[in-house]
């Protein structure tokens, strides 16, 4: 022991400097998590903030904190004259918040679940989709409509309809579909400071889903353009293209697939109307070969609007076999579990198409 002390005060200064220059093991920074709901909560807080002129209204949203709790904290942050509760009347308060938008205001109206937007449609389609071009561009009309979109569990025929293919159908609309609580931050964001109206189609059932938040989004600047679709998968074998809770779907199934050699692409298109095209053909260009997948009914579904477009685009010549659509069943939604389960696509049924296609 004396030895070594000895020989440690002989090497003095260099012996400092070494012990000086000894670092300790860095792991990398946690990534930040947050849920979906969390997301379009933060989204809306930053924008409320940015901008005096936003307002939410919609059922149950300020006091109740959101039948989701999507807005929780924002009544109490913000109180009742930007956070508004409003009878049950879609078309009263839809018919609003078109008015508002129309004096300046930049409204965001929440409908429980867009199976009730039905209720409003005429507001949605004909008083703030079309006034634009009807008044020669004099009138804009920035309001975004948002609230869960498509099947949850057990609620049967009348609350499980997808309206992707609904509004996406429509001029002067804007139609986005996030997946991760990165695109609901996003494109929530994009679609409030948006001048056009923008129906923001939420899924019950990803509310809860927590997903890795990059440094970038965590920004109060951070906003996902439309017409954008992202690659979450790279592949070589097979392109599936999906949004919302079916990008899961897709990448549970391409990680079973590529057990078996097949390796799949899968993209997120986030954005229904402007459609990413050029990310779809692209792809395809590459893999040749075509899935599509959506939880809506088939005919004259997203699907089928993607299809159209790759055969009358330059990525037909590239394909080396027909595209195939993954789709919800042709029927009103069951309320039994077992017959909802078969009415809905699953990763098995995903797995299948994708053989299918190959001929495998």
């Amino acid at each position: 022991m004396a030895a070594s002390v000895r020989c440690f005060l002989r090497s003095g200064k260099n012996a400092v400097s070494a012990l000086g220059q000894r670092g300790f093991h860095k792991s990398a920074p946690a990534a930040v998590q947050m849920m979906v709901r969390d997301a379009l909560n933060q989204a809306m807080d930053e924008e409320l903030e940015r901008d005096e002129r936003v307002f939410l209204l919609g059922e149950e949203v300020a006091q109740y904190d959101g039948a989701y709790k999507v807005s929780r904290g924002l009544w109490k942050k913000y109180g009742d004259k930007r956070i508004i509760d409003t009878p049950i009347t879609e078309m009263g308060f839809a018919g609003i918040a078109v008015g508002a938008a129309f004096a300046g205001l930049r409204p965001i109206c929440e409908f429980m679940t867009f199976n009730f937007s039905m209720q409003a449609i005429d507001q949605v389609i004909n008083s703030a989709a079309k006034t634009y071009y009807m008044s020669a561009g004099l009138q804009s009309v920035p309001i975004v409509f948002r609230g869960p979109n498509g099947a949850s569990a057990g609620v049967a025929a009348q609350h499980s309809q997808c309206f992707a293919a609904w509004y996406g159908h429509c001029p002067g609309l804007k139609v986005v579909s996030p997946w991760s609580a990165e695109d609901a931050k996003g494109l929530l964001k994009s679609a409030i400071r948006d001048n056009n109206p923008v129906v923001f189609l939420e899924n019950e059932l990803m509310y809860g889903v927590p997903f890795e938040m990059s440094e970038e989004s965590q920004s109060k600047d951070f906003t996902i353009p439309f017409g954008k679709a992202k690659v979450e998968r790279q592949g070589t074998s097979i392109t599936l293209v999906t949004h919302s809770r079916y990008v899961s779907h897709c990448l549970d199934a391409a990680a079973v697939l590529a057990k078996e050699g097949i390796d799949c692409e899968v993209i997120n298109l986030r954005s229904i109307r402007p459609l990413d095209v050029e990310c779809i053909e692209t792809s395809v260009m590459k893999t040749n070969h075509l899935v599509t997948v959506e939880g809506g009914w088939p005919q004259f579904g997203v699907g089928a609007e993607i299809c159209a477009r790759v055969m009358e685009g330059p990525a037909f010549n590239f394909l080396d076999s027909p595209a195939t659509r993954v789709t919800g069943v042709d029927i009103p939604m069951p309320y039994a579990k077992i017959l909802e389960d078969n009415s809905l696509p699953q990763i098995k049924d995903i797995i299948f198409s994708v053989k299918k296609t190959l001929n495998v």
